[in-house]
């Protein structure tokens, strides 16, 4: 390895080594794009150049992507390391200035933050004007040790141990439909014998998911969602009845709740960080803000 160390020292710097970083962690040219902030074609002929110049192959193409080498894995861990005594220094930066600054990726649940964070982060932006948020709302849990995002808000009963986060509440689901598909002159219906809204297989490990399969084995939805936030829509404009957070529905005044909380999908919400960056200025005053703000 003396060698391959010996021929970077003069051929690498850190632009290349940012570009090595974004590729491991994107995994394809689109994703090291995308954090660089470059096209794919820009990111292809860089790679190729640092290749070129060390006279090594640091990542083998394949369906799945690029995989790294042991030397690319490697050069990753040097940039990291350099990331974050840059964020330390920019936090030092940041603590010298008169106001709070930077940017923060926050990665959430469309639910999430279409019912808990939008309706506050107004208050947030306003006392904190100069720091910028970038929110992704995905189901899939981002990767926050490669930098894919900086805060995770999730609905979680066990945290990820490499993760370090504040309990915000705990969030309950119950069955909604809209009062117009229950007339009050005639007899209610079972909910066997309504129509239901239910999520689709892209979400068959959501646990509302399992609950509704268990409950009504024998039942066909009507209507099938991909996501928590549609089929809470579905419910609100009375397509069927259908298991939904209660954050999202007990505000609509022509709602019924049929059965709830259900306590088996009674779960917490958490916001996370890396334990790298949780020190940042910024991500505090996310915490506590969050934590005084979010109501469950």
């Amino acid at each position: 390895m003396k060698s391959n160390y010996a021929k970077t020292q003069s051929k690498l710097n850190f632009a290349d080594l940012e570009l090595v970083l974004a590729l491991v962690r994107g995994g394809t040219l689109a994703g090291a794009a995308e954090r660089l902030k470059l096209d794919t074609s820009t990111v292809f002929r860089s790679i190729k150049r640092v290749e070129k110049n060390l006279n090594e192959r640091l990542f083998e193409r394949g369906k799945q992507g690029y995989l790294p080498s042991e030397l690319a894995q490697e050069l990753a861990a040097y940039a990291e390391r350099i990331e974050s005594q840059l964020n330390e220094a920019r936090e030092k930066v940041f603590h010298n200035c008169d106001e709070p600054s930077g940017v923060l990726r926050i990665t959430t649940t469309e639910s999430v933050l279409h019912g808990l964070l939008l309706p506050v982060l107004k208050k947030f932006g306003a006392a904190y004007p100069l720091i910028h948020l970038e929110l992704i709302a995905t189901n899939a849990l981002a990767n926050l040790s490669q930098r894919e995002a900086d805060v995770a808000v999730r609905a979680t009963k066990k945290p990820p141990e490499n993760l370090v986060g504040l309990k915000l509440g705990s969030v309950q689901n119950a069955v909604y439909a809209h009062r117009s598909l229950l007339p009050a002159n005639k007899r209610r219906p079972t909910l066997a014998e309504m129509d239901w809204i239910a999520l689709d297989d892209t979400l068959q490990n959501h646990p509302s998911y399992k609950w509704w399969q268990q409950r009504f084995p024998k039942t066909t939805a009507k209507y099938r969602c991909n996501s928590v936030m549609s089929a809470a829509g579905a419910i609100v404009n009375g397509l069927g009845v259908g298991v939904a957070p209660c954050f999202l529905m007990d505000s609509h005044p022509d709602l019924v709740n049929l059965e709830g909380p259900l306590e088996e999908l009674r779960t917490d919400l958490w916001i996370l960080a890396h334990p790298d960056i949780r020190h940042l200025q910024r991500v505090k005053l996310l915490f506590d803000f969050l934590r005084e703000n979010v109501k469950l």
